[in-house]
């Protein structure tokens, strides 16, 4: 099937279209309009065929033509469309490496992503149009492992059967390993050979055997051990090959986001695919960002230059009932990983080896004694120990000087350190229970919170939340959420705060009938509403029966469940079914996006900072940190230690523990 957004003109003249261009530059101004119009509604045959007529016809260059009328993007662009795919590749490449200073990204992004076909073409069009032989020239301008593997690539030998050997499949999976995880330094030459010459559709088997056997995805290993440029290429080879679309998907929504726009990439992208892979593109792209890449570069660019990349990009995936197959496969496997992964969660705060309760009830007491407060102490004893430990501390010190630290600690801190501090000493089901009440108490609920505790939590987990709750309120949990919500959240939440969900394994009989229940939309019964159905089934089954009722819905719907939750439910309800949804998809990976939206942009959201912060940081705080640097490319340490100060920063990175 042609999944491109550019398809041959029908009843193509190419004279006419050589007459047309010519007459739309000639005398004074050029018809942009017609130019673009004309140009981007061609296949890139029929416009090569253009050029030769407009050279019979007029004894001219259709390109040196368009180059002298057009100016800007605009001209980069439309000057693009007209060479022959090889020949744009063969021109970028040469752009990327002469002058001074080479551009690695656009040799990465090139030589990642084309075929052995499309490799071989490359080279002989290079050799065609600058007399010179590409290997020769990047040999020349790059070094060390980097250079190696952009050789290999250059060589376009990738495997290309389908036929795939399990035992060689487990043999690369191990061998990647022993290159990498469990070895001092690293063996690149394995990565590189295995990366670089084994079949797609083999390599992507490898990588699931790799998180199989090492619990984490061979991307987190490659950000571990290689660096730089050579870390940047392996990247973009792993994920071409996991999918080609939503590598160059999020290419787009990178060189757009933000200030500025990255046109060149822009450009190269918008043009190379455009025949190729478009539609693939498009799909993935509105699944992964909410938004269609139309409306994208509709906001992001101007003028003609906008209306031409706008009729590369073909329709708007934002208009309703539009299809995603490859997005939904993307998200099937999603699925499959997260049901195959044996991920060990692991906090970030380990009990202290020799630990003294009574001497560190003396440590608190000086910290505090006299004037002054030295909160370097305080924070090294609170972060350094586990919970359990800090309760003991908590008796000792109350044994030691009839004094309540708690208080000692209330008067002597103050901000965000004494929320901090105060937090990290209260049991987490005490915390968790402080949390909830002052999301009910006084004007307003804070609805959000209600939801990420509620939604995350496991049945022992609410068990001893309800029993904090009662002991520190006299009230009951239950009956606190019921009077402050209503309507469907109310029910989630009051059903969610029973703490009775299964803890089964999947039935796969019953998960087939659970997905035809979600995906009912026009179901006829009308008293069970669609929100009703879905409680029924989020609320109360056990995350490995959920991961399969997911599998189950995409099949019937060809939609990922969080696609069908956006687009039939909204505000606090959708918001509480995405929580368990993605609780259960990956949970760190959940925590990982709210921290990065409680610090990213103006301002810094403290108190979820400090909530998540708090209560990962014995269970999960390290898985976090990975899905962290997976998801944003930055790490949390880093973003905590620009985004915040003080005694508060100092507090929140000793949690962090160390820098990825």
């Amino acid at each position: 099937v042609y999944r491109g957004s550019v398809k041959d003109f029908p009843g193509f003249d190419a004279s006419q279209d050589a007459e047309a261009l010519y007459n739309a530059m000639k005398g004074f101004g050029s018809d942009k309009e017609a130019i673009l119009d004309l140009i981007t509604s061609r296949s890139n045959k029929q416009r090569v065929e253009i050029c030769q007529a407009y050279k019979s016809l007029y004894g001219k260059d259709l390109i040196a033509d368009l180059k002298y009328e057009l100016t800007g993007k605009f001209e980069r662009l439309i000057v693009s469309l007209m060479r022959p795919p090889a020949y744009s590749d063969a021109k970028e490449i040469k752009d990327a490496i002469a002058g001074i200073g080479t551009d690695e990204k656009c040799l990465i992004e090139i030589l990642a992503s084309r075929t052995n076909q499309e490799i071989h073409n490359l080279v002989a069009a290079y050799k065609d149009a600058y007399e010179r032989d590409l290997e020769t020239d990047i040999v020349g301008d790059t070094s060390g492992h980097f250079k190696k593997m952009l050789v290999v690539l250059l060589q376009g030998t990738r495997e290309e059967d389908d036929v795939v050997s399990e035992d060689l499949v487990e043999q690369d999976a191990k061998d990647l390993l022993e290159a990498g995880e469990l070895k001092w330094g690293t063996d690149e030459a394995q990565f590189i050979y295995i990366l670089g010459r084994r079949s797609k559709q083999h390599l992507r088997l490898v990588f699931d055997e790799y998180l199989k056997i090492s619990g984490k995805p061979i991307e987190r290993s490659i950000r571990g051990e290689l660096s730089g440029d050579f870390e940047k290429l392996m990247l973009a080879v792993v994920k071409c090959i996991r999918s080609t679309a939503e590598y160059f998907a999020e290419r787009l929504y990178k060189a757009m986001k933000g200030l500025g726009t990255r046109d060149n990439t822009l450009i190269r992208i918008m043009v190379s695919r455009s025949e190729i892979d478009m539609l693939d593109i498009r799909e993935v792209f509105r699944t992964k960002y909410e938004k269609s890449l139309y409306n994208m570069i509709k906001e992001d660019t101007s003028g003609e230059y906008k209306k031409a990349l706008l009729k590369l990009c073909g329709g708007d995936d934002d208009a309703a009932g539009e299809f995603f197959p490859e997005a939904a496969q993307v998200a099937y496997r999603m699925w499959e990983l997260s049901a195959v992964a044996k991920v060990e969660l692991r906090g970030t705060v380990q009990p202290a080896g020799g630990f003294n309760d009574d001497g560190d009830a003396q440590v608190l007491r000086k910290a505090m004694k006299g004037l002054g407060t030295d909160e370097g102490a305080i924070i090294e004893v609170v972060t350094q120990r586990s919970n359990a430990q800090r309760q003991q501390i908590l008796k000792a010190y109350k044994a030691h000087y009839g004094r309540d630290l708690m208080a000692d600690l209330k008067s002597e801190l103050s901000g965000s350190l004494a929320k901090l501090i105060l937090g990290l000493m209260l049991t987490p089901a005490q915390y968790d229970a402080k949390q909830l009440r002052k999301a009910v108490e006084g004007a307003g609920t804070d609805e959000s919170v209600l939801i990420e505790i509620m939604a995350t939590r496991n049945n022992r987990e609410i068990a001893a939340i309800n029993e904090a709750y009662q002991e520190a309120y006299h009230k009951r949990l239950e009956d606190d959420l019921s009077s402050d919500t209503s309507g469907h959240l109310k029910r989630i939440l009051v059903s969610l705060a029973l703490g009775n969900r299964d803890e089964g394994p999947e039935n796969l009989t019953q998960a087939h009938e659970d997905a035809k229940k979600l995906a009912d939309v026009s179901s006829n019964d009308s008293s069970d509403s669609l929100e009703t159905r879905f409680l029924s089934i989020l609320c109360t089954r056990s995350y490995p029966h959920l991961r399969r009722v997911f599998q189950e819905f995409i099949k019937m719907t060809n939609h990922d469940v969080e696609h069908a939750i956006r687009k039939r439910m909204s505000g606090d309800v959708r918001d509480a079914f995405l929580a368990i949804v993605r609780s259960v998809k990956n949970k760190p990976a959940f925590f990982a996006d709210k921290l990065y939206k409680s610090m990213k942009g103006a301002g810094t959201d403290e108190r979820t900072l400090t909530r998540i912060m708090i209560s990962r940081s014995e269970i999960d705080l390290l898985n976090i940190r990975g899905e962290f640097i997976d998801l944003f490319d930055k790490s949390l340490h880093h973003m905590i230690e620009k985004d915040t100060s003080g005694d508060y920063r100092k507090a929140l990175l000793a949690l962090c523990g160390g820098e990825d």
